[in-house]
């Protein structure tokens, strides 16, 4: 690329990233330094804004949004629904002459009321009690929804019922991140460090998501009603040469590409890596990491996007956990780490000893953490569409267990066996005192098949199904973390009290984990039947279905957990579970209606034309006394795959009918069996439905 463009091209991505995002830069020139400084700190240390500063913050915010075009403002928020929602309300004011005024409220930017009454509760609230809070969210930035003809001024936000009820995802998520950040700076005051900032967890979730031709989706009642495929016969081709991941991308997914990286720029997503997937039509973006609160919100908003944008391509944008039956599903890998109070990341092996005991100590708070509550971890990646993952051959499975590598996982057994001496090779780095051996810095390999893998500074969760909010799954890891940490920091308090050595008091403490937990440790291959086996000899926890691993959501010991650090109280915790399971039962049930009406009114239909065709066929054959054996044996094997079909399509029936589930899943297999024998017998020209052939490869 020429000099001159390709400096064209930086400076036009610096001058529009974080253009439509009211961020600090923003704030710094349009408020005045005393509600700049109060308002940054509130956001840099998640503390109470000051309300005297609130009005002039609102003020300046609308007077920004208008300049961009803004119309309206919103609460946006994250209800238990899975999704974001939002209410939008104008500016406007009537002035009393028949003109308006255009203003904003310090009331309206800091609460707002939308009705609860439909969204989902659990119990939390009944029916008829409507009344719920949204409440400013000042860790998240508000942002510019950009439209056709307009734009709106999106306010992050948490929403609670009336009683303060979480009804939603962002304010358990919060509440987690002060309870580990609160476990955090208590291990950075044993490791006697200078606070330099709050602690923080970060994340970079990676999205995985299949782009097909619109043409195509709009032919697919299955996948505008489901999401994924009920039907459709694996093609002779598909992903078995491997030449779709990393491969070159085709200019009309390169031009998608493109318009969603901008339009992620534009609103301060740090959008980095884009790429082909496994399967063909599937690809993979990335971003930067940042601050866990701030990420999981940009990551709504690239889900939101992704589709938008789509469809300005004539394309759709597939999020669902398993679109395709035989090809890869697609996950959301969730890169989480932790910020201690000193500004560094505590899961990065440092260039000094001291550097390294937090690695450890924050390693091994981790590897605790996971092995205890794997059925928490579990159960916050549970869902209809992520059960074609993680109960099947795909990665990753449903037993929760941890990746560190060799090289790790030999430092790890020798701070088991108390006699720590040496690493293996790879790039030595010194860690703390004599009792604790070397550390090999950036010596692990990746493995794709763990569902919780440590790679490099960071743990890669990659249990999340692509359609998720990330929020459940790190409310989950930040309260397991936290309550790790806990346990471990008082320990040590409880030594340094007593006036034991601080580094012998560590090994211990680590010693005493790695030789409870190492269960839970596995570098191998997490798709083997010996793997399998080799866990249910462990005692590992293999919950394969969603009914299975929610469950983990109803016990004292985890009820008990979350209140202990006023996470979850009891009541909004077993709401959870009540409105996923009633998830899980809805979308199994509309599922199987779908399932009866396309194959009734879809594939029924052409199987008895073409069986039609055959019938007359033979008859024909016979009348003109030719030999007619494979014309015969055709509309015998039609005939009985219509005849399993209609079978099928009446088991749908009974088992929606009786409520349930089950039944459900086992009669949509049945028929899909059927249907999917038909389809590559069936002529073409009359298949009512645009094949797995078609859909991934022509786009």
């Amino acid at each position: 690329m020429p000099k001159k463009t390709a400096k064209k091209v930086v400076s036009t991505v610096e001058a529009i990233y974080g253009q439509d995002v009211f961020n600090l830069k923003v704030m710094k020139e349009c408020l005045s330094k005393k509600a700049f400084d109060s308002l940054s700190k509130t956001i840099n240390e998640s503390g109470v804004i000051d309300p005297a500063i609130v009005e002039e913050v609102a003020n300046a915010m609308k007077d920004w949004a208008i300049s961009k075009g803004a119309t309206h403002f919103c609460h946006w928020f994250q209800p238990l629904t899975g999704s974001t929602a939002e209410k939008h309300d104008s500016f406007i004011s009537p002035d009393g002459q028949g003109g308006v005024t255009m203003g904003f409220s310090a009331k309206e930017l800091i609460q707002g009321e939308p009705d609860a009454s439909s969204f989902p509760s659990g119990g939390l609230r009944a029916t008829f009690e409507a009344r719920g809070y949204t409440a400013w969210d000042p860790t998240s930035p508000a942002f510019i929804k950009q439209g056709e003809d307009g734009a709106t001024l999106c306010i992050p936000t948490i929403f609670c019922g009336y009683h303060g009820e979480a009804l939603d995802k962002k304010t358990p998520l919060l509440r987690s991140s002060a309870a580990l950040a609160k476990q955090m700076e208590r291990a950075g005051k044993l490791f006697r460090l200078k606070p330099v900032t709050k602690a923080y967890a970060t994340l970079g979730p990676e999205q995985e998501y299949f782009l097909i031709d619109k043409s195509f989706y709009q032919q697919r009642l299955d996948l505008i009603q489901t999401g994924r495929t009920l039907f459709g016969r694996k093609p002779s081709r598909h992903q078995q040469m491997e030449d779709h991941y990393f491969g070159a991308i085709r200019p009309r997914v390169l031009a998608f590409m493109e318009d969603l990286d901008e339009a992620l720029w534009k609103l301060g997503a740090p959008a980095k890596t884009r790429h082909n997937e496994v399967s063909p039509a599937q690809f993979e973006i990335a971003p930067i990491y940042e601050r866990l609160n701030l990420a999981i919100d940009h990551n709504l908003m690239c889900m939101e996007l992704m589709r938008q944008i789509a469809d300005r391509h004539g394309l759709v944008c597939l999020l669902h956990e398993k679109p395709f039956a035989g090809v890869n599903g697609s996950g959301k890998h969730n890169n989480w780490s932790v910020v201690g109070v000193d500004g560094k990341n505590w899961l990065h092996p440092g260039a000094n000893p001291h550097e390294n005991a937090k690695f450890l100590f924050t390693l091994c708070a981790v590897i605790k953490a996971v092995d205890e509550h794997a059925d928490l971890l579990r159960a916050s990646v549970a869902s209809p569409g992520n059960d074609h993952r993680l109960g099947a051959n795909e990665a990753p499975p449903a037993i929760i267990s941890i990746f560190l590598g060799d090289q790790l996982t030999d430092i790890v057994e020798q701070i088991e066996k108390g006699e720590p001496k040496s690493a293996k090779a790879g790039g030595m780095i010194q860690i703390g005192a004599d009792v604790i051996p070397d550390l090999p810095r950036d010596a692990t390999d990746r493995n794709r098949t763990s569902p919780f893998a440590f790679t490099g500074n960071k743990f890669e969760f990659r249990a999340l199904g692509s359609n998720m909010n990330p929020a459940g799954a790190n409310v989950v890891l930040n309260t397991i973390v936290a309550e790790a940490l806990d346990q471990m920091c008082a320990q040590l308090e409880a030594d340094m009290k007593a006036k034991k050595d601080f580094n012998k008091s560590l090994q211990s403490v680590l010693q005493a984990i790695i030789k409870k937990h190492k269960r839970v440790i596995f570098n191998g291959d997490n798709y083997t039947q010996e793997w399998h086996q080799e866990a249910e000899r462990r005692g590992l926890p293999n919950k394969k279905t969603t009914p299975e691993a929610l469950k983990a959501y109803e016990t004292e010991e985890n009820v008990r957990l979350f209140e202990k650090h006023a996470v979850l109280s009891k009541k909004e915790l077993l709401s959870r579970y009540e409105i996923y399971m009633h998830n899980y039962k809805s979308v199994i049930s509309y599922e199987a209606e779908c399932a009866r009406t396309i194959a009734a009114t879809q594939i029924l239909p052409a199987a008895f034309q073409y069986q039609m065709s055959l019938a007359d066929a033979v008859k024909s054959f016979d009348a003109a006394g030719v030999s007619n054996k494979t014309a015969k044996a055709s509309l015998v094997e039609v005939s009985a795959l219509i005849d399993d079909l209609a079978a099928g399509v009446k088991a749908i029936d009974a088992a929606v009918e009786a409520h349930d589930s089950l039944k459900m899943k086992k009669a949509m297999l049945d028929a899909r069996a059927a249907a999917d024998a038909l389809e590559g017998i069936v002529p073409a020209d009359l298949w009512p439905l645009p094949t797995y052939a078609e859909m991934l490869f022509l786009y």
